[in-house]
Parts: C-alpha cells; sequence; structure tokens
C-alpha cells in the first residue's frame, strides 16, 4: 500500500511535529510512503533525512503507482492545495488539522494514528465534494478547477465594478459590487458566508451566487443547481480586476470570456464515522452555546 504525504508549513511546529509522527507511525504498519517535493525541501532544512522516500509532485489519471491515500497536514488551506495534487484520480484525503477552523481538515492531531488504522480497516467515510472547473477565453490559471470557489472583484482600490451574469446562455443580472462569488457547498462557509452567502449542505448539488458589497441593497445572494453553466462579463473603470480560484489570483481584463461549470470529477475527503458535516458546522459555529453564560 503507498500513502502519499503533503503538508505546506513545516515553520509550524505543531505541523511539523504531526508530519514526523505520521511518518513513523505508517513505517511502523510497512506502508510505502512518499512525500511530497515541498516536506522534502523544509525536512532538509530541519536537516532531517528523507533520501529513503519516493518524491511527487502531482498525480495523473491512469497511472498504476498512484497512492492508495493522500494525508494532508495543516489547515483547510492545505486541504484546498491538494486538488492540485490529486486531480481527477479520486484519490481520497485524509485532513489532519494543525490549523485554525478545519471544517475540511477535520482530523486532530492527537487521532491522527486512529484515523489512518480506521482507513486501513475500510472504517472511514468517503464525502465526495463537487469541483468547479473554470473556462475562459484566455488562459489564466495553469490549474482550472477549485474546490472552495471562483471570485472576480476589483483590484486595489479602484471602484465598484459590473458583472453581467449567464445561467446556460440566458441573462440573469448585472451586479454592481466589488465582486461575485461563485461558490460550491464546500466553500459555502468560507468567503460566500463572510458576505453573506447561505451554507449549502455538501450533497446540496447547487452554487451559491453571493455578491460582495453590492451597491444595491436588494440584490441577495442565489442557489442554482450545479448543473447550470456559469458566465461573466465584466466591466468597470479599471482596465484590470482580479480573478480567483481558491487562493489563487491573478489579474483579469474585461476582455476575458468567463464561464465556471461543475466539473466532471469529485474530491474524495475521507472522514471518521461518526464525523459529519452538521457534527462540524455546531462545532464551528457554536450554534447553541449561550455566550452570554
Amino acid at each position: 500500500m503507498i500513502v502519499a504525504v503533503y503538508s505546506r508549513d513545516l515553520s509550524n511546529e505543531l505541523s511539523k511535529n504531526t508530519l514526523l509522527r505520521v511518518i513513523r507511525y505508517l513505517e511502523n504498519l510497512s506502508v510505502e510512503i512518499i512525500l511530497h517535493e515541498s516536506i522534502v525541501e523544509d525536512l532538509f532544512a530541519y536537516n532531517i533525512t528523507t533520501n529513503k522516500y519516493p518524491i511527487f509532485s502531482h498525480f495523473d489519471r491512469g497511472n498504476t503507482d498512484n497512492p492508495e491515500l493522500l494525508i494532508s497536514i495543516g489547515g483547510d488551506g492545505t486541504i484546498l492545495d491538494t486538488l492540485m495534487i490529486v486531480r481527477n484520480t479520486g484519490i481520497p484525503v485524509l485532513g489532519v488539522n494543525t490549523g485554525r477552523l478545519g471544517f475540511l481538515a477535520a482530523i486532530s492531531p492527537e487521532s491522527v494514528e486512529k484515523a489512518i488504522d480506521a482507513y486501513l480497516k475500510g472504517a472511514v467515510i468517503i464525502d465526495e465534494r463537487s469541483v468547479i472547473e473554470l473556462k475562459t477565453s484566455k488562459d489564466l490559471f495553469t490549474f482550472n478547477y477549485a474546490l472552495n470557489d471562483f471570485v472576480v472583484n476589483k483590484k486595489d482600490s479602484s471602484s465598484m465594478i459590473k458583472v453581467h451574469t449567464y445561467l446556460n446562455g440566458e441573462y440573469f443580472n448585472s451586479y454592481w459590487a466589488d465582486g461575485l462569488i461563485c461558490s460550491t457547498p464546500t466553500g459555502s462557509t468560507g468567503y460566500n458566508l463572510s458576505c453573506g452567502g447561505a451554507i449549502l449542505h455538501p450533497n446540496s448539488k447547487s452554487f451559491a451566487i453571493t455578491p460582495i458589497a453590492p451597491h444595491n441593497l436588494n440584490v441577495r445572494p442565489f442557489v442554482i443547481p450545479d448543473d447550470h453553466v456559469l458566465a461573466f462579463e465584466v466591466e468597470g473603470r479599471s482596465t484590470a480586476f482580479l480573478a480567483s480560484l481558491d487562493a489563487r489570483s491573478v489579474t483579469l481584463t474585461p476582455d476575458v470570456q468567463i464561464a465556471v461549470k461543475r466539473a466532471d470529477f469529485n474530491f474524495n475527503l475521507a472522514r471518521l464515522k461518526g464525523e459529519n458535516f452538521m457534527n462540524t458546522l455546531r462545532l464551528k459555529m457554536m450554534w447553541g452555546v449561550d455566550v452570554r453564560n
């Protein structure tokens, strides 16, 4: 069995110690370990030898030597990184939370051995999370997929922009705002939520369209089925805007045509039995907690 390991911030002492703990435990189980190239560079800086481990950058569908599991050590942002690693292979990702919020990376460092054992015994649940695919008339990103959201917004301190929005080729609305978010259910608890968008259940098969600081206060977030194709045209006083896929941002010019749709593959997120979205939501959002006490 092959298990891949990824982390992006080993300057975090908890992440580094958890990574070493994971490697030691997998070695005791006689599991073949492969490390992401960024980990190797970071561990080398700490004088930790990694010569015996194969190195990877990403995986492609159809490769016979793909791992059976990718363990992500960090926060939710680290999980977002892993989409660019596993791509459309279907390799499940197990998130160990050494960050802060932990909507996606739900395994605590203290439970990492328990989680690995559960996976090896087939006692985990795989959540299939929808992915956004971006289509543009001019290349913007090297990887046109996002787990959380696609966002178009104004650049720097420029004036608000106008985003003409189309659903399946039919005109829907023109948003005068600082920007517009198209979010998956997974991303609904992120930027979408902070801008007043609805929280979507991971299995809801929908997108949330949420304006950022809209000029017209009667414009509200809108939820659509994710089998719709969304297209955007952006204009404004500025000649450059920002387009973002998860945490990756590039400059966008008004001549670029944009469309987003649901990708033809899912992101597989592994979780322990008994841990589910509703429990995580109540815990992280502190629903039912009376802060007056």
